[in-house]
């Protein structure tokens, strides 16, 4: 087995801001895909799973396929088809303008379903998202014996990110985040932790788990906090007014990103002293380049004025 080495990815995963979930079905699909309406999503996600019950899969799949026909293509908007299993995978594959989309995103995924999943999608160029949701998640072996088979050469380069679903999580649980909670003050904290440790050494993106209430953006906005403190890359949304919460709380702030483009200057000493912090090149490298990526896809939370900052540049 010939395993990839972690190198720059030339697709950042913040591209793709806040995906919005929908269910297949939605008779409005083919205006949000192309942008006619919720123009500020970059990305989505037409659910054929947990979203669409059993009875609906068929005619999700039919509405699904004619709303292809009629995509277009705009840069910047990236659209992804959430699969029920492998065999509604093969079923999406065989759909007329399937090339339309961007990727799939492969639920309740693990090594019992790794080859059902990808012996389908060679000779294909679609990005995945595998979703850890099952219980091996709570399995420190099994999540390193699943990160061994997902860096095999032929499988790592269409790995745009591995997603934590965390509703299948507590549900296996048998508990439900509490309201005004973030997940991390639930013992998703612990699992998170270790998703972290596990994957991102070795070069994968994790993205967060959604957020359930959509009125309390004071925890929405306090969580999407921790998950960035946790290393975490992107929040689905699962109603459109989260969008613009999760996407505001993207923006870097100014002397994040100033001491971010100071650490990445060929010139910058090793260590040196910016915003009474210290800045090492050696250890903050991979933290300034991912600022450096969300600073160019939502920009800097400027205050007020400058001037204050202008002291500390080196």
């Amino acid at each position: 087995m010939t395993l990839h080495q972690p190198e720059p990815n030339a697709f950042s995963p913040w591209f793709l801001g806040a995906p919005l979930y929908m269910p297949a079905h939605r008779l409005d699909l083919m205006d949000i895909a192309n942008g006619e309406k919720l123009p500020m999503l970059r990305s989505m996600i037409f659910c054929t799973e947990d979203a669409v019950s059993h009875t609906e899969v068929d005619s999700s799949l039919r509405h699904l396929g004619l709303c292809l026909q009629g995509f277009r293509n705009i840069p910047q908007r990236f659209r992804f088809i959430r699969a029920r299993n492998p065999e509604i995978l093969a079923r999406l594959l065989d759909l007329t303008d399937i090339e339309k989309i961007d990727g799939f995103v492969l639920p309740k995924f693990n090594e019992d379903n790794f080859h059902a999943y990808f012996d389908q999608l060679q000779g294909t160029s679609f990005q995945v998202m595998p979703t850890l949701e099952t219980k091996d998640v709570f399995d420190f072996n099994a999540m390193s014996a699943l990160r061994q088979g997902l860096l095999q050469n032929d499988i790592f380069p269409r790995i745009l990110m591995l997603r934590i679903g965390g509703n299948d999580l507590m549900n296996l649980l048998g508990i439900r985040r509490p309201r005004t909670l973030t997940l991390y003050e639930t013992p998703l904290g612990n699992v998170i932790s270790q998703l972290v440790t596990v994957f991102k050494p070795y070069g994968f993106s994790l993205s967060a788990p959604v957020f359930e209430y959509l009125d309390d953006t004071v925890t929405l906005q306090k969580e999407i906090k921790q998950d960035l403190a946790y290393g975490l890359t992107g929040k689905t949304a699962i109603h459109p007014s989260q969008v613009k919460f999760i996407q505001d709380e993207y923006a870097v702030d100014v002397e994040d990103y100033e001491m971010a483009m100071s650490l990445t200057d060929k010139t910058a000493p090793a260590v040196f002293k910016m915003h009474n912090a210290m800045c090492e090149v050696a250890t903050h490298q991979q933290w300034a380049e991912s600022i450096i990526n969300r600073q160019m896809c939502y920009g800097v939370n400027m205050p007020a004025t400058l001037d204050e900052y202008s002291g500390f540049l080196v």
